[in-house]
Parts: C-alpha cells; sequence; structure tokens
C-alpha cells in the first residue's frame, strides 16, 4: 500500500509500504479501527511539511488530517466492518492509503449529504469548539482575518449564530469575493486599502469586538489584529502560530485591555458531530467551499495549487483508488 513521504521542500511522493495490522485489544484502552480513506482535503495547516518548514518534524505519512473513507476492520465495539466514518489521525499522519486509529478519534459520516459536504465536518468541529469559548456571539461586530478555507467556515458559522457585522479580511480579492456569499456582511482586501481605516469606517470608529486570527504559521497576523480590536475587546487566535512570535506589540494589546482567547483540539464526543449535524441539517452550506478535486496519485500538484492558492482556490479534495467522484 502507499504512504505519504515529504523529503524535500515543496516534493511529496507516495511509497510503498507494509499494510497495517489489527492488534489484539488492549482492554485498558480504546478499541481501534483499520481506516481506509476514500476522500480527503487539504488543510493550511498541512503546507508547512510541504513548504520543508522547520516548525515541525516531518514523519512518513505527513500531511493530511481532513477525510473520510470507511472502517476494514476493528477489535473495539464502537463501529463494525463497511462503516462510512471520519476519521483524524494522530499528528496530521493520514497520507496513507489505510492506517489504524483509536475509534475515540473517529465519528459517522452523516449520509443525507454528499460525502465532500460531510468531510468538511472535521474542519467545522474546530471552528464550532474555538467560538464556543466565547461568552457570546449575538450582536456582535466581527473580523475574520484570514479568508481561506477555515475563515470561511468562521464567517458561515458567525451569521448562523447571530453576528451583527462578520467584515472578511484577506490579501486576495480572488477569496474575498467567495466570502459575501458565505457570510460575510463586508469585506476588505488589505493589500488594497488600510484594513484599520476600513474597518473603522464600517464600525463608527468603535472597530470590533470580536477580531479572529485564521492566518498563523510564518505569515501570521497578530499585529493587525490588535489594531482592528476595540478598546476591552477579544481576540480569538485560531490560527496555529509560530513557536516564538518576534515583533508582536503586546503592550497595545495590553494598554486595550484585550483578552486574548486560544483553541486547540475539538472534542470528538461534542464538537464534531455537532459540526457534522450542523452539515446535515443543511444548517450552513458548505457546498461554496468545494473548488477543486483531483486523484490521490495527483497530490503533488494538488499540494501545489493549494499552496500557491490558484484559480482561487479553498478546500482541494483528493480522491483515493476505485472511488468514483460524487
Amino acid at each position: 500500500m502507499f504512504a505519504g513521504q515529504m523529503n524535500a521542500p515543496g516534493r511529496v511522493e507516495l511509497v510503498d509500504i507494509p499494510e497495517p495490522e489489527l492488534p489484539t485489544r488492549d482492554p485498558s484502552g480504546p478499541g481501534q479501527i483499520l481506516f481506509q480513506p476514500t476522500l480527503s482535503c487539504l488543510c493550511g495547516s498541512d503546507l508547512p511539511f510541504f513548504q520543508g518548514s522547520d516548525e515541525f518534524p516531518i514523519q512518513e505519512g505527513h500531511s493530511l488530517h481532513e477525510m473520510i473513507g470507511t472502517v476494514v476492520a476493528t477489535n473495539g465495539e464502537k463501529f463494525k466492518s463497511g462503516d462510512e466514518v471520519l476519521a483524524v489521525p494522530i499528528d496530521q499522519r493520514g497520507l496513507y492509503e489505510r492506517y489504524l486509529v483509536d475509534e475515540t478519534r473517529v465519528i459517522p459520516v452523516d449520509k443525507r449529504v454528499p460525502g465532500e459536504h460531510a468531510l468538511l465536518a472535521q474542519p467545522l468541529g474546530t471552528v464550532i469548539y474555538a467560538l464556543k469559548k466565547l461568552p457570546n456571539v449575538l450582536d456582535l461586530d466581527f473580523a475574520v482575518v484570514g479568508q481561506g478555507p477555515i475563515g470561511q467556515l468562521y464567517n458561515m458559522a458567525l451569521s448562523n449564530m447571530g453576528a451583527r457585522q462578520v467584515i472578511g479580511v484577506d490579501l486576495l480579492p480572488s477569496r474575498l469575493a467567495h466570502s459575501v456569499k458565505l457570510g460575510a456582511t463586508a469585506t476588505v482586501c488589505n493589500a488594497e486599502v488600510d484594513a484599520v481605516e476600513a474597518v473603522a469606517e464600517l464600525t463608527g470608529g468603535r472597530m470590533v469586538d470580536v477580531v479572529i486570527e485564521v492566518v498563523g504559521h510564518a505569515d501570521q497576523a497578530i499585529n493587525l489584529c490588535i489594531s482592528l480590536a476595540r478598546q476591552g475587546g477579544r481576540m480569538l487566535y485560531f490560527g496555529v502560530p509560530p513557536e516564538i512570535l518576534d515583533g508582536v506589540r503586546w503592550r497595545d494589546l495590553f494598554l486595550k485591555n484585550l483578552t486574548v482567547h486560544t483553541s486547540v483540539n475539538p472534542d470528538f464526543e461534542r464538537d464534531f458531530p455537532l459540526a457534522m449535524r450542523w452539515i446535515g441539517e443543511g444548517r450552513v452550506d458548505v457546498s461554496g467551499l468545494v473548488t477543486h478535486r483531483f486523484p490521490i496519485h495527483e497530490i503533488q500538484q494538488a499540494f501545489e495549487m493549494f499552496n500557491e492558492r490558484r484559480e482561487g482556490c479553498l478546500k482541494v479534495f483528493l480522491d483515493y483508488p476505485g472511488v468514483a467522484s460524487a
């Protein structure tokens, strides 16, 4: 079977490895399943591995973690062979033809929607988990800095939860063109205008109650977020930060009396199932995020498109062998 290997910056290849074997159940721990992905998609947090960043060590199986598929076999009791599920591998090491995963990191797929929509319960679950950290959303003004796939999911969720304004901020006009269709009430291209001045105009000079950072990594935008938040406001830092943030205007954040929330590792009992339910019940329409699709053997081309943000791509999907396109 194949596994992903990233041996050089900007290069990913599929190599042959032995099949995993389902172990005998350890009665002191959770059951495991042998999981076969059928459809996956790329996430911004996969890109540091592809880019060859020294942010994280790169191992076999890097990097995929948003996927649905089937249970091939199990030593647990929660699922049975043939079940269609969403699974989240440890440390994003999911670039395999098949792999073992604890059943505690797996939820059922809602069959009322296409697979590519059900798969998006994974990123949506991370958004729901983050928003639960805020004391309120209703009637507040928000700025969402970063209008990639996760930023768009924030637009949808905030609109669904009753935010007064959802201002999408991004450097790429192609992404902002999606934002107005996916819940943003206004957009700001900070490659063309001063984002602080634009947000001040949209809020009558007050600035936003909550600013959400959805960029992270080497391009993190924490200083812009500090400027966009009102006095006594909040920042929700969602983008995965570098290990050390240089040049952060922490005193400005301090003098504004900002409250900073961070978010990682959603709950498999609450957050991912709720996201699947939102999608299954039609509470959010994620179809606008589905922009490109490749067979898994063209993963190099898929990563290149996603990394370079070509053709207005948002979510780039990967089909596995023997799986017909939905």
